[in-house]
């Protein structure tokens, strides 16, 4: 039930001919979903599938088209609100469109409520080795991944590593050529023993603790660390405290950034600037001004400087 005040915003995503229109028709048809609700779908490209606006569930829904990115602006989308009073909306995203252009220009009072992502699994692959940055933009923020058109010979893992590598949040559901529909039940464990006196981080999974550390950071709280980084050092912050961590990359060269974490030591231990070093941490989940909030605060306890890694950037894949 809608919030007095939002417009519940549905937003499927994914290339062209990848199965949004399909499962849209699909949902409209199901009166637990469409019960004659005033809806407005905006359709932000064309594929071969088209909605049948003659259909009975058709009644009280309304289509706009956004054929070109320029169009998609906040005066023209509530212009369409008004111009349909609707009390819900269906949104079918350009895939090559960026999602930051549509949420910086939706509505104040527009509220996604739910986002999928549909990929025909024929060319998947193919979009992430190519269109990496499409991918994970579209794979950022939704809450279930379908892939279309999987066959028994496809490898699942394949399909899962790249989902995983980007977000742990949506469910993964593959739906076969004969129409049978598979969730994803494998399992993720993680690549270091979290519960080992010294939890040992090899250079290849610094994305993932990196990742798993900001996600659930109470776990970690007292915790021994060891792992290769990069001290950022800064001088207007006092002497014994500084950044250890890794440049990280989650999907090209134009989004690293560094990835580092709050650490403290005795004011004559403090590392050089941009130079690498192996650190074993004492990891606490606490208050710090530089924070302005509770988040983890590394203690060195032991340090010596190592050489750059063979991949001296981390990353998920």
């Amino acid at each position: 039930m809608a919030i007095k005040g939002e417009m519940p915003v549905y937003l499927f995503t994914g290339f062209l001919e990848s199965g949004k229109t399909t499962f849209i028709k699909e949902t409209l048809g199901d009166p637990r979903f469409n019960n004659g609700q005033r809806t407005l779908i905006l359709l932000c490209e064309e594929g071969e599938t088209e909605l049948e606006l003659d259909r009975p569930y058709m009644k009280n829904i309304f289509v706009e088209t956004l054929d070109d990115e320029d169009m998609l602006t906040e005066d023209v989308l509530e212009q369409f609100e008004k111009k349909h009073k609707p009390s819900r909306i269906l949104i079918e995203y350009n895939g090559m469109w960026p999602m930051q252009k549509l949420f910086d220009n939706m509505p104040q009072s527009w509220v996604i409520y739910q986002e999928f992502m549909f990929a025909d699994a024929a060319t998947f692959l193919a979009y992430n080795t190519n269109m990496r940055a499409l991918v994970v933009d579209k794979l950022m923020g939704c809450e279930l991944v379908v892939f279309n058109r999987f066959t028994e010979q496809m490898d699942q893992m394949a399909f899962h590593k790249i989902v995983r590598g980007i977000s742990r949040r949506p469910d993964i559901a593959y739906e076969f050529t004969d129409g049978k529909v598979v969730y994803d039940e494998i399992e993720d464990p993680l690549p270091f023993d979290i519960n080992a006196p010294v939890i040992n981080i090899e250079d290849s999974d610094y994305a993932l603790w990196f990742r798993d550390l900001s996600e659930d950071m109470p776990k970690y709280h007292n915790k021994i660390v060891e792992y290769k980084g990069l001290a950022a050092v800064n001088p207007r912050m006092k002497p014994g405290v500084f950044f250890f961590g890794r440049q990280l990359m989650t999907c090209c060269v134009d989004d690293i950034e560094f990835a580092g974490l709050l650490t403290t030591c005795e004011p004559e231990q403090m590392p050089e600037n941009a130079v690498w070093y192996t650190m074993r941490l004492k990891i606490e989940h606490k208050w710090h001004k530089l924070y302005g909030q509770k988040g983890p605060v590394l203690t060195v306890l032991s340090m010596e400087k190592a050489e750059m890694p063979e991949q001296p950037v981390a990353t998920f894949y």
